[in-house]
């Protein structure tokens, strides 16, 4: 018994000069920056002088005081993240599952090639999208509807608030293909094929209950690493409207997200208080949304 006790105690040490790096990483760059966050958005802090207790004051102006915010910022984030984050998560879903069906070469291709476009996607706007959405004659988009005949004049696509977010959406969709598309690609090419042979035996007539009743169920954990992934990127992707825009806040506000706005307050205006309270609102709704996904697809257990 002791020395099955000793050795479990070697066993626990190992585990935990393993886990150490990784632990003080973790509490380095995610949770000490969190914990500040909160702590900060307590406070009036301009950067400059010590930051004073300033109470609930952020979140109530946030709330009630912030026309911005409520008027622009919140339903822009809504639908973003709705027609992003959902609409890029069934499109990562749908590629994979239609690229599971090609040959393994013809499949290395078409995976490389959606990939790419999430991994240089803000170098891609610089020269591609800007170029095809330019505001004068050259602009690929312009030109091309002048020479249909559909406008007479060229638009102001990066400048207008009745195209902007459109454009935005279309762009950030082109480019949601990352690591969750690559996920459920893998857990598709790893699903057991005897289940679909046995499922047709069952009763199974076509694709569409092969996939609700087989393919979906046999890769919950890509399925819900996809969804957590979907989830922080629709967030995190107001990079692409001040890439456009060149300038933040976007014009007439048309394409300003959460972490715009937080980016605005903290390196525009220098209230850095106010930027804190925003961001612990924005963590509380992607949290809200990660639990959302967890209760989706979490196995449960069965007793």
């Amino acid at each position: 018994m002791k020395s099955n006790k000793k050795f479990t105690e070697t066993e626990g040490f190992h585990a935990f000069v393993l886990f150490l790096p990784y632990g003080l990483l973790f509490f380095t760059f995610i949770l000490l920056p969190i914990i500040i966050a909160i702590g900060l958005s307590f406070t009036y802090f301009d950067v400059i002088n010590t930051p004073t207790f300033a109470g609930l004051n952020n979140y109530i102006t946030l709330i009630t005081g912030d026309e911005v915010f409520m008027k622009y910022v919140l339903p822009n984030t809504v639908l973003y993240a709705i027609v992003v984050g959902v609409g890029g998560y069934a499109l990562s879903f749908l590629m994979a599952w239609i690229l599971a069906q090609v040959t393994p070469r013809a499949r290395t291709l078409y995976a490389l090639a959606m990939y790419t476009p999430s991994m240089v996607g803000q170098l891609m706007i610089q020269v591609i999208w800007k170029t095809i959405f330019s505001g004068d004659q050259t602009g690929l988009a312009n030109a091309y509807l002048q020479k249909l005949g559909l406008i007479n004049q060229p638009i102001q696509w990066l400048i207008s608030s009745d195209y902007f977010m459109q454009i935005m959406i279309f762009i950030s969709l082109w480019s949601s293909m990352g690591i969750g598309f690559l996920s459920m690609l893998s857990g598709i090419m790893n699903i057991d094929q005897e289940l679909y042979e046995a499922a047709y035996v069952d009763g199974i007539k076509n694709r569409a209950q092969e996939i609700i009743y087989i393919t979906v169920p046999s890769m919950k954990p890509q399925m819900l690493f996809g969804a957590v992934m979907s989830i922080v990127n629709a967030f995190n992707m107001g990079w692409i409207g001040v890439t456009l825009a060149g300038a933040n806040p976007t014009p007439d506000y048309a394409g300003q997200l959460i972490a715009n706005h937080i980016d605005d307050y903290a390196y525009v205006r220098y209230e850095m208080g106010y930027a804190s309270a925003v961001s612990v609102a924005l963590l509380c709704l992607v949290w809200i949304c990660s639990k959302v996904a967890n209760k989706l697809f979490t196995e449960k257990d069965e007793y």
